[in-house]
């Protein structure tokens, strides 16, 4: 009965150091387990694991990926038109021995302030590089920049146990106290802008103008010489037509010329003429009985 006694307490020992041996990691994370502060075993699989009760640590990280969010940074590109800027990252820890070793007992904490650090110094490299200017940056070329970014962080991140997932730039703004002057210096250049293309429309409304007058003179010259051959044409067939009537008929042509010289004399309101009586022009307006009288 005595060694029953003696036996249940050695069991529930035996008990209890085979379930402090065994512990559980998550899918979603991965461990160390650590004796005296060094590392002794790195688990990255899910499932069950064993440490040695009382002298192993099992320390857990998040194998999941994780955010940060930089701070308003000023950075100044190439046109010297100053920016604030931050951005949002994802991250995962790669390499939890290296993770360790980086951070030590300040984990993600640690790792978090470093990050930021290196975040920061990065986006100003990046986008304070030659022939990077404000309007890139705001442009579709902005992705290109957020990958350079990604990818010269990533770089120095691998030496804390990290690896940079994506990286992108959320704000960016003008400082308040140079908003006012970049408004005016983009006024000044649109109003530039706009005054070359009415000095340019102008110039070409003056050649469309020039080569329309000179047409025009062209055309009206053309139309006069037409016109005079048509004149002189008409006046040729005219006194032909004349010098027929007038071999077929000389007194009859006479006085068709004296009828319409009257027509041509009597127009208007006025009808009064003041002339000679003896004037060849009233030879058909007198009587032959007042002539023989």
């Amino acid at each position: 009965m005595r060694s029953i006694n003696y036996l249940i307490p050695v069991v529930v020992i035996i008990i209890a150091g085979l379930l402090s041996s065994i512990f559980i990691v998550d899918e979603r994370e991965k461990a160390l387990v650590l004796r005296f502060g060094q590392i002794k075993q790195e688990v990255t699989d899910p499932g069950l694991a064993f440490k040695l009760p009382l002298l192993d640590e099992v320390v857990r990280y998040e194998d999941r990926i994780l955010t940060l969010e930089t701070d308003l940074i000023q950075v100044t590109p190439d046109d010297q038109r100053r920016l604030d800027v931050d951005a949002f990252v994802l991250y995962r820890i790669a390499d939890i021995k290296q993770f360790r070793q980086a951070t030590g007992v300040g984990g993600e904490a640690e790792a978090t302030s470093q990050l930021k650090g290196i975040m920061n110094s990065q986006i100003r490299a990046v986008l304070g590089e030659r022939g990077v200017t404000s309007n890139t940056i705001l442009s579709p070329e902005r992705a290109a920049l957020m990958q350079r970014i990604r990818a010269q962080a990533d770089s120095r991140a691998s030496a804390l146990g990290l690896s940079i997932v994506d990286v992108r730039l959320r704000q960016t703004n003008l400082p308040t106290q140079n908003f006012d002057a970049t408004l005016q210096r983009m006024i000044a250049e649109r109003d530039r802008e706009a005054t070359d293309e009415r000095a340019r429309g102008r110039e070409a409304a003056q050649r469309v103008t020039a080569q329309a007058d000179r047409t025009y003179e062209e055309i009206l010259s053309e139309a006069r010489r037409d016109a005079r051959i048509i004149e002189g044409e008409a006046d040729a067939a005219r006194n032909g037509i004349f010098a027929q009537a007038y071999g077929q008929d000389a007194e009859f042509f006479e006085f068709y010329r004296s009828l319409t010289a009257y027509e041509k004399a009597l127009q208007g309101k006025n009808s009064t003429m003041v002339m000679s009586p003896d004037s060849e022009f009233f030879n058909y307006l007198k009587s032959d009985t007042g002539a023989n009288n």
